[in-house]
């Protein structure tokens, strides 16, 4: 059987605000059990829970169908890849350890069969909103992340969930649809980039589904798994759009 490489991402597992979250996850975890025998990795672009905070020896709770699989792939051999997000930044080890994941902080050129990927969950690329900045920036810091792990974890993961879900409500109405060339960050990113040669950019973070060619660059942006329960496929010739069936 040829193998393929997957890519998902925008799961956001535990949102309060998502109606029939629990078979929204039973049915992320039927198409990663329909992709296991095909599956050499699968590439996840960030938000893929809602709010994630680990300390020691507490992690979130929930979720566990959709870990159990993960690990159940990652013992049989298939690659597992976990991009943070803007809503799962802070994960301090337990995915690696306990899951099988490798855990990727930042934007990456990977090279998957021969071709250049430009992977990112896509938050703060492209965006020059000053305020967004100051959020990643405060989001990312050690310190600031420190002081809320001194939080209780009932009180942490209370306002983590109000905060994340306050923060996708503000979004749903303006970001729901693509908003053309010029006020798409993700796409201005892409325009305007001079790294070195990728075949292929591949994006979360926007919810919506998105194959187009800017500049001679192809871009995906991979929809998400709240509504459209979408994913890219490659073969190793042919990357498609695609999205599961009951």
């Amino acid at each position: 059987m040829q193998k393929k490489v997957y890519f998902i991402a925008d799961a956001h597992l535990g949102a309060t605000c998502v109606p029939n979250s629990k078979e929204k996850e039973r049915r992320l975890v039927a198409w990663l059990d329909s992709v296991k025998e095909s599956a050499s990795a699968i590439y996840m672009l960030g938000d893929m829970f809602d709010f994630w905070f680990e300390y020691e020896y507490v992690v979130p709770s929930g979720f566990t169908r959709f870990l159990g699989k993960l690990s159940e792939l990652a013992d049989a051999g298939v690659e597992l890849h976990f991009f943070t997000g803007n809503h799962d930044i802070w994960t301090f080890g337990y995915l690696e350890k306990e899951v099988g994941m490798k855990v990727h902080r930042k934007e990456e050129i990977v090279e998957i069969m021969g071709r250049k990927f430009f992977l990112a969950h896509g938050d703060g690329l492209g965006d020059p909103s000053l305020r967004f900045k100051f959020l990643r920036a405060f989001f990312h810091n050690y310190v600031c992340q420190r002081l809320f792990a001194m939080l209780h974890p009932y009180i942490a993961m209370s306002v983590g969930l109000l905060w994340s879900g306050k923060s996708r409500k503000m979004k749903e109405n303006r970001f729901s649809r693509y908003l053309g060339e010029e006020k798409e960050h993700l796409v201005q990113f892409v325009k305007k980039y001079d790294g070195p040669a990728v075949d292929y950019f591949i994006f979360g973070h926007r919810h919506i589904l998105l194959d187009e060619t800017f500049g001679g660059r192809r871009m995906l942006v991979l929809g998400d798994w709240i509504s459209l329960c979408s994913y890219a496929e490659f073969d190793g010739e042919t990357l498609a759009l695609k999205q599961a069936t009951e």
